[in-house]
């Protein structure tokens, strides 16, 4: 069976070196055979903002009409790869939208009558991957406590696949890393969504 994977790229400028990585992130998917679907939130003027007419029916199941693709894309997927650099500790305000308005009820979870626990709703997501960079160095973001490794792998997760995987490859202190460094991480990137 071909894996079907979302890519789901954020990052203001196409000449960054988070787009670096996605390009790498598209071509280990592709030389592994799977069937590759990218969204670039900027480059399409995604609006991350959830309004108040959202907000007050946020139980009703279904999302915005004007992003119902992005609620099937996520449906159809069976790997989600977020890449995107890490901004104050977590995802950038784009890309939390994108979780706040896409990951909505009837899509990627459910409340039933009576409950008072969200029921998981993606169980077509098997594998979610983060791909990010930071400007600091890890035990600065060990020492905040990791809020955006945190967001992808307890809370995205919890409404995927019980058997769901996640990875984490970042790339800490990118401000400061050589031209070499850089490039290792692209390659272990590349290899490591191959598999």
């Amino acid at each position: 069976m071909t894996r079907r994977a979302l890519v789901v790229y954020c990052h203001p400028s196409p000449t960054s070196f988070v787009a670096a990585a996605r390009d790498r992130v598209v071509a280990g998917l592709e030389a592994s055979g799977a069937e590759v679907r990218l969204t670039d939130l900027y480059g399409e003027g995604f609006t991350p903002e959830l309004r108040a007419d959202e907000h007050a029916t946020h139980l009703d199941p279904g999302v915005d009409p004007s992003i119902a693709s992005h609620a099937d894309d996520l449906m159809w997927c069976d790997t989600l790869v977020l890449v995107y650099p890490t901004w104050w500790s977590g995802q950038p305000a784009m890309l939390k939208g994108w979780f706040d308005r896409v990951w909505a009820s009837g899509v990627a979870w459910e409340l039933p009558e009576g409950a008072n626990r969200l029921a998981p709703r993606l169980r077509n997501v098997r594998r979610v991957v983060a791909v990010t960079t930071h400007g600091s160095p890890k035990y600065i973001n060990m020492v905040e406590g990791e809020g955006g490794k945190r967001t992808i792998t307890r809370s995205l997760r919890a409404m995927c696949h019980p058997l769901c995987r996640t990875s984490w490859l970042a790339l800490y202190n990118v401000d400061r890393c050589s031209d070499s460094e850089r490039l290792m991480f692209l390659d272990r990137v590349e290899q490591r969504l191959r598999r």
